[in-house]
């Protein structure tokens, strides 16, 4: 069941600080987005997940255009519109500088098939979306890109970010992510993962549709 704005506001606040208590993020890093009506509300900018309040999320229509007196949306918020215009699959971004993807986002290292549970990004690897600045339209086009198909993809010298049906969906893949990331990271210091085949990999995508309860 969709829920109304108040009840989204108020998710994307717990959203927000559940990241930073996961680890996830810090500061004023990362931002979240949600489908709401014919637009979307997406985090403001440069306010600690903290001091948030479900009154700070910024409502931007399909034009772009915000109401009078709202805050200053998120810098990246093209990038979250461009996703969310793109994929009708998609209710919910959720993108933080989570510490090992944004490590291996900075070495230009996907995460391959080092683990089955890779796959609950949509694919058989997480890819790296080229680098772009941040809050431009460029790096709305690349992210738009990497993510066709999947859910999550990396982001260079960025972080990573999570394109899912709803918000609670994309916070679980973005610190599932974030825990493939890690164990992507540990093999590479004791000699390197072994992968799994893409056979396997794409059993498992299968398996996944079936997963947990309807």
């Amino acid at each position: 069941m969709a829920m109304d704005e108040n009840a989204l506001r108020r998710r994307m606040v717990e959203v927000m600080q559940a990241m930073d208590e996961r680890g996830l993020n810090r500061g004023t890093s990362g931002n979240v987005s949600a489908r709401c009506g014919e637009g979307m509300l997406v985090t403001p900018s440069g306010i600690p997940a903290g001091r948030l309040q479900p009154e700070h999320m910024v409502l931007i229509q399909s034009d772009g255009s915000t109401a009078e007196g709202s805050l200053k949306p998120s810098s990246e918020w093209r990038m979250h519109q461009g996703i969310l215009d793109r994929r009708p699959d998609v209710g919910a971004v959720v993108h933080c500088h989570s510490r090992h993807a944004t490590i291996l986002a900075c070495a230009n290292k996907p995460i391959p098939a080092v683990h089955y549970m890779v796959a609950v990004s949509g694919g058989t690897s997480v890819p790296v979306a080229p680098y772009a600045t941040f809050g431009s339209p460029e790096l709305a086009e690349v992210v738009v890109e990497a993510l066709d198909g999947r859910y999550a993809t990396l982001m260079a010298n960025h972080g990573q970010i999570v394109a899912a049906p709803n918000l609670d969906y994309a916070l679980a893949i973005a610190e599932e992510i974030e825990e493939q990331a890690a164990v992507y990271w540990g093999t590479l210091a004791i000699g390197g993962p072994t992968l799994l085949a893409d056979a396997e990999m794409n059993h498992i995508l299968q398996r996944f549709k079936s997963y947990g309860q309807r």
